[in-house]
């Protein structure tokens, strides 16, 4: 019987198994989690002829090395970045056969963060709470690849994509987000308010799964009371006590108690995966839909 499973054999700096996420579950304490960057995930899948909720695995900075142990389909998307089978340049944004044994190896992102690897059949690693998701913040789901780590592969699709390379967006030079003032954008002076949507901010180094972290001008409140601990969605920006905004990512707690100045809207958050740190920030106030 073809052994259908992948063999780790470098797993880079943070690498982990995602899919479209653990939706429904916040009532539980439970974060959606799922691909930072939908689109590139999606698209990735698409090439590897698998269904858009298959997982795959979503790298950090510096990619990662793996060997399919049976004939596959693989596709890189996201960060560009140097691909090579056995030592030899391969494709990214494009679907390549891969033979059993060979190392498929994902090479440090060129631009932008996150690159994502899909395998044909997908990771098959047993589902939690409907999602095979690494969550960095609860610990569900299956833990980052290490060294030497084997995971298992879905059957092998049925169709195989006709798409030979597909586009792709670049990572941002600037990240623009689009926000919804409130709900508590009433708790911060109208000077602060002004700030938030006119000055730019910077990606910070501290940024992760969890929330994309900025550097910049710091947001002076008009209310100074507690304010009790509240549900929080993706894409909320919070603003701890130094004042400088926090972009809730796909691993976000799913309730905070510091005040909510704007909700960025879902379509731009992809963009803010791919952010390098240093990466300009602005914030721009748009009319509630």
């Amino acid at each position: 019987m073809t052994d259908r499973a992948l063999a780790v054999v470098r797993a880079g700096a943070l690498t982990t198994v995602q899919d479209r996420g653990r939706a429904g579950h916040a009532h539980l304490g439970v974060p959606r989690s799922g691909a930072l960057d939908g689109p590139a995930a999606a698209l990735a899948n698409r090439l590897a002829g698998n269904p858009p909720d298959a997982a795959l695995l979503e790298t950090t900075l510096d990619g990662c090395s793996v060997r399919p142990r049976s004939t596959v389909t693989v596709a890189v998307t996201g960060a560009p970045c140097p691909v090579a089978v056995d030592g030899r340049p391969a494709a990214w944004g494009a679907p390549v056969r891969v033979r059993a044994g060979s190392v498929v190896d994902v090479g440090a992102a060129r631009r932008g963060v996150r690159s994502y690897l899909a395998v044909s059949g997908g990771i098959a690693v047993d589902p939690v709470l409907g999602s095979r998701s690494t969550d960095l913040l609860s610990g569900l789901g299956p833990a980052p690849l290490t060294d030497g780590a084997v995971l298992p592969l879905g059957p092998p699709p049925v169709r195989h994509t006709h798409v030979d390379v597909a586009p792709q967006p670049a990572p941002p030079e600037e990240l623009v987000l689009r926000v919804t003032l409130g709900p508590r954008h009433d708790w911060f002076t109208p000077a602060a308010v002004r700030t938030f949507t006119s000055r730019a901010y910077r990606v910070s180094p501290a940024s992760n799964r969890i929330g994309l972290r900025t550097t910049g001008p710091a947001l002076e409140r008009a209310t100074h009371r507690e304010l009790p601990s509240e549900g929080m969605v993706l894409g909320a920006v919070q603003v701890p006590p130094d004042g400088t905004p926090v972009v809730f990512l796909a691993d976000h707690p799913t309730t905070g108690g510091y005040p909510v100045i704007a909700v960025v809207r879902p379509a731009d958050l992809p963009a803010a995966a791919q952010a390098v740190p240093g990466t300009p920030v602005r914030f721009v106030a748009v009319r509630r839909r």
